[in-house]
């Protein structure tokens, strides 16, 4: 009572007193801080009944004052006084000594001093962190007095401080309070006091100097403390969690989250606590991304070591479906929601594995999580396999060019899926009609004999703006006239098996626009990738080696060359992700991918050879299935809400996996449209 009735009067007599200079009235603060521990003999009196947090409450005025009358980065007189005389490391060995200070400092309810040093002073920020060094530190906590300079200085003999083997031991291990005691804060009920402590802590790793950044990642705890506070969140995870409510749930910013679950009308089970998690991983990453480089790539490395490897790969890698599912739900989201370049690295090199030369079918176990996740995209779970396509699709979309050079790249740079054929005289010529020589038209191949390729196309007018027939693209170079390859693509589907003819808005001019959007982001990702403008010379490439397209091309054909027997969703997410890779910019994969009129060595499959085979399979099929385009019809028209639903048709999964072929085909003919042209275009 006598201690608060004090530190009234005293706050009296400074409202009347005249102002000081603000070093002086600092000087008088920290005088006062040190007077007490000099004259008192009740070292057990809690701290919050002493003056002490009134005065250090002061002292951070003072200096933010100071900050904010000072131009950017210009030191003022009481911050040199704070750094010249040691206050901080004075102030670090009090606390440790009696605990008073550490109490202060690093429970969330006391917050009052705590979160106006998180006030975003950036300069004040960084002068702190240059001050705290290791060694400082470190003396600072041994020494055996404190430096006398002018009236203020006392030797910690008389400040009756004394060093516990507890605190001898922290000294040794070099540890710091300040990033303890903002990780504690971070867990703070008070959500403004959390947010103040995250940001404190991304000004501690964003600061540039290589010391501070070997202090925090050597000398503390904090990569550790980050990635086992994001193994806790996930564990607290329930067991199955609906992959749809993972999916659904609102983007999540760690800095505002003010989810109140009595409010939310669509709470499901586990809801607050994947939003916790979530809310986590996204702060995590952020951190990394502000983080200095040191920082960072320590931060990333720890989160791959113990959260990924640790904890999440024995659940993608489990036996159990539902345990599949939601591991590979929650992977999806992760990888969807990642935005730090230094942590996509690390969880492209958990998902992938680092390796970049050619795939042989049995080199499996090079890298276990990677062979695993392909075979899921051919699970007997629909689900399981619909996610783990989805999780690929997204994967395909970031911004790192070794995901798709191990799915993909690596397996075709030797262009060893072709049949190299010397092109003679005649190849070099145009024959009469304009015809390109060696080009084989869609009419004389007995696939196609009745078909009628005039007919096929639903918007005359894009095609109309191809280039005329020339022979700069013989076929050897794998650039044959873009339509023919247009034309190849649309015609694939035989007429009596197409439907988009007869609904208004799904022709194939619906498709160039996205094409065209999509494909202009793709290169914009791909740009600092300096891929090659043209396929690699194939008097360069190893013709000799036998031809393996990948597992993850493996998988993917074999997917589409069932569509016909698959449900609806497997065909659309298969037939999505192949589109994603045809958008990519690179020689090689537009050949593989789209150029209907490569050699192909003996053996040797591409996308536009398995998409013929799944249409002579349904040639087959149609003459078994009486009033097949009618009922193709109604189900193009069910799908698209334009009918409501009736009856059970038969042969159900086989007319709506036509209808996913016939769109495909049609996205397939506008991505290699675009592409010709953006490559034709200055």
């Amino acid at each position: 009572m006598f201690s608060k009735l004090t530190s009234i009067l005293q706050h009296a007599v400074e409202a009347l007193a005249p102002s000081l200079p603000l070093q002086e009235d600092f000087v008088y603060h920290w005088k006062a801080i040190t007077h007490y521990y000099i004259e008192t003999s009740d070292d057990k009196a809690p701290v919050t009944d002493t003056n002490i947090p009134s005065h250090l409450e002061q002292m951070l005025d003072i200096l933010v004052q100071e900050e904010n009358e000072r131009e950017s980065g210009e030191t003022g007189p009481c911050m040199e006084y704070l750094l010249h005389h040691k206050i901080l490391e004075t102030l670090y060995t009090l606390g440790k000594a009696d605990n008073k200070l550490k109490v202060l400092a690093s429970k969330g309810s006391a917050s009052v001093i705590t979160e106006d040093m998180l006030k975003g002073q950036d300069s004040l920020m960084t002068d702190t962190g240059q001050s705290i060094q290791p060694e400082e530190i470190s003396n600072a906590a041994g020494a055996e007095h404190i430096e006398k300079e002018d009236d203020l200085s006392t030797s910690l003999d008389e400040l009756n401080v004394t060093s516990s083997p507890e605190a001898s031991a922290v000294r040794l291990n070099q540890d710091y309070n300040l990033v303890n005691s903002l990780l504690n804060l971070t867990k703070s009920p008070d959500g403004r006091v959390a947010v103040k402590a995250c940001e404190g802590l991304m000004l501690l790793v964003s600061l540039p100097e290589p010391a501070a950044a070997k202090c925090l990642t050597q000398s503390t705890c904090l990569c550790e403390l980050l990635t086992d506070r994001l193994t806790t969140l996930y564990k607290a995870l329930p067991p199955s969690v609906d992959p749809l409510d993972i999916e659904s749930v609102e983007a999540i910013n760690w800095g505002l989250d003010s989810y109140s679950h009595k409010e939310d009308a669509s709470a499901f089970p586990g809801k607050r606590a994947l939003i916790s998690f979530l809310s986590w991983f996204d702060y995590c990453d952020q951190l990394i991304k502000e983080a200095q480089k040191t920082t960072a790539v320590a931060m990333a490395r720890s989160v791959r070591e113990r959260f990924f490897v640790g904890v999440m790969e024995p659940q993608l890698m489990q036996t159990s479906e539902i345990g599949i599912l939601t591991s590979t739900a929650l992977l999806h989201r992760i990888v969807r929601q990642v935005t730090s370049d230094v942590l996509l690295q690390e969880m492209v090199g958990f998902i992938l594995g680092g390796h970049r030369e050619p795939e042989t079918l049995t080199d499996i176990n090079r890298h276990p999580l990677r062979h695993r996740l392909i075979e899921h995209c051919d699970h007997i779970s629909d689900e399981i396999s619909i996610m783990t396509l989805r999780m690929f699709e997204h994967l395909l979309q970031k911004p790192n060019e070794h995901i798709l050079y191990n799915l993909v790249l690596r397996n075709l740079e030797e262009r060893n899926y072709t049949e190299y054929k010397p092109p003679c005289q005649e190849d070099k010529d145009v024959v009469e009609n304009g015809q390109i020589a060696g080009a084989v038209d869609l009419e004389e191949d007995p696939l196609f004999a009745d078909l009628s390729p005039d007919n096929t196309l639903s918007n005359q007018e894009w095609l109309s703006a191809s280039p005329p027939i020339s022979p700069e693209h013989p076929k050897n170079d794998g650039k044959t006239e873009v339509h023919k390859i247009v034309n190849s693509f649309l015609c694939l589907v035989p007429e009596e098996a197409k439907s988009s003819y007869h609904v208004e808005g799904t022709g194939y001019d619906t498709y160039l626009r996205d094409a065209h959007r999509q494909f202009r982001d793709y290169c914009a990702i791909c740009l600092r990738w300096e891929w090659p403008g043209s396929p690699k010379s194939l008097e360069k490439c190893n013709l000799e080696a036998s031809f393996f397209e990948g597992h993850f091309l493996k998988i993917l054909f074999d997917r589409m060359g069932r569509i016909l027997d698959q449900p609806y969703d497997v065909n659309l997410q298969v037939t999505s992700v192949l589109s994603k890779l045809s958008l990519f910019p690179h020689p090689h994969i537009h050949e593989y991918l789209l150029d209907p009129y490569v050699n192909l060595a003996s053996g040797c499959r591409s996308l536009f050879s398995v998409i013929v085979r799944v249409v002579g399979d349904l040639m087959v099929r149609i003459q078994r299935i009486p009033d097949f385009t009618p009922k193709l019809l109604l189900v193009r028209k069910r799908l698209l809400g334009l009918e409501p639903e009736g009856p059970i048709i038969d042969h159900m999964t086989l007319l709506e996996g036509v209808i996913v072929l016939e769109e495909f085909c049609k996205e397939l003919a506008a991505i290699a449209f675009v592409k010709y042209h953006a490559s034709s275009t200055p």
